[in-house]
């Protein structure tokens, strides 16, 4: 399988546990400022216990990721559940407070 995503493989990202041991991949984050990737199972997180890992750690195990791997710089992809749609949509980080 070809890498498709815009950063290497062993490009620093951030996810979080539950991902690492399996749980779907359900919000991915394409930041604008450094053009790195976020990938959530969609909790509510603590940033404080977010790991930082290479991409292909979380890619590899969720090979479905490749669908949103041109999602822009700026943006977000969400989905329900693991096979439904992905949904995105451009981030506004002016209006987070």
């Amino acid at each position: 399988m070809s890498w498709k995503f815009d950063q290497a493989p062993n490009a620093a990202c951030v996810t979080c546990r539950s991902v690492m041991e399996g749980r779907p991949v359900l919000v991915a984050t394409h930041y604008k400022d450094d053009h790195s990737w976020g990938f959530t199972d969609g909790a509510p997180g603590n940033m404080a216990k977010a790991l930082v890992v290479a991409m292909s750690e979380v890619v590899d195990g969720h090979p479905d990721l490749d669908e949103i791997a041109s999602l822009p710089p700026g943006w977000s992809a969400t989905r329900a559940s693991v096979g439904e749609p992905w949904l995105k949509q451009q981030d506004d980080w002016n209006s987070v407070t």
